[in-house]
């Protein structure tokens, strides 16, 4: 089996051992707490009960971030937020039975020397296409407002240090077009150049099936059933309380869109951009 295809097969066989052409250590890169569980929490939750110490990193905490309706309302646009949302990111990634976890700017996802720095959720607004654009208020810590340089060096130093020998994040477009994944792409991209790692990004929609993509032989999408390990899921989509509600096996977000639960979740091996 290729590294190309991984656990591309047909049938999308739950065995993490496969995945990622089997390569041990996959650091995923995430821009805000729940985009973890969401679209990588079934992969996440395979790789470590099979011992393969994936590392998650979070770039942001998820300041700007709208919040459900309910007991915890009263946070949204405050201070209290962001240290609500790390716990509820600690308790969703006990949930999928995670190890290894850093916030980009702290030890050890930030360059040697340098003391702590904490890199603000960004913000969105809704774009007239229905695609994520920036929002026109993000304060100067925001992570799109970062200096490039130093949030790349802090993933470099995240990735040496883990002994990461595969990356994963999102496409560039972000998903969904948040200018935050979108910096999250352009970051974990870089690295894997640097460092002459895979990089694989996410499949929107969870399956290669449906976007276009073989996920037969020689297809550079694998797909990972992750049925063995959903339960776990919800219970970490469950831990993001002020930012989703789970329905049955719908997820249902602020804005009150509807999102099923998927059992697959998908990844593209991106071709080196220098030939590496």
């Amino acid at each position: 089996m290729s590294e190309q295809q991984g656990a591309a097969d047909p049938g999308g066989a739950a065995d993490p051992g496969a995945w990622f052409g089997g390569r041990p250590r996959v650091m995923f890169v995430h821009a805000h707490p729940d985009d973890e569980t969401i679209a990588t929490g079934g992969t996440l939750a395979g790789l470590a009960e099979a011992g393969r110490e994936p590392l998650l990193v979070t770039l942001t905490r998820g300041e700007q971030g709208e919040v459900t309706p309910g007991p915890f309302a009263h946070l949204q646009g405050t201070d209290a937020l962001a240290p609500h949302r790390q716990t509820e990111l600690a308790a969703a990634i006990a949930m999928l039975g995670l190890e290894r976890h850093a916030f980009l700017g702290v030890e050890p996802a930030r360059a040697e020397g340098l003391p702590p720095a904490i890199y603000e959720d960004s913000g969105m607004s809704w774009g007239e296409d229905g695609r994520a654009q920036a929002a026109p208020d993000a304060g100067p810590d925001a992570l799109t407002r970062a200096p490039a340089v130093e949030a790349l060096n802090d993933l470099l130093a995240a990735a040496y240090l883990a002994g990461a020998q595969g990356i994963v994040s999102y496409d560039d477009g972000g998903g969904y077009g948040h200018p935050d994944h979108v910096f999250a792409h352009r970051l974990s991209r870089a690295v894997a150049e640097a460092l002459g790692l895979p990089f694989w990004e996410i499949v929107p929609g969870g399956s290669g099936a449906g976007s276009g993509a073989d996920t037969g032989a020689g297809s550079d999408i694998e797909t990972h059933d992750v049925s063995p390990w959903f339960e776990r899921k919800v219970a970490a989509l469950r831990a993001h309380g002020t930012q989703l509600t789970v329905d049955g096996d719908d997820i249902v977000h602020v804005g009150g869109q509807r999102e099923p639960i998927a059992r697959s979740e998908a990844f593209r091996l991106v071709p080196a951009q220098l030939g590496a």
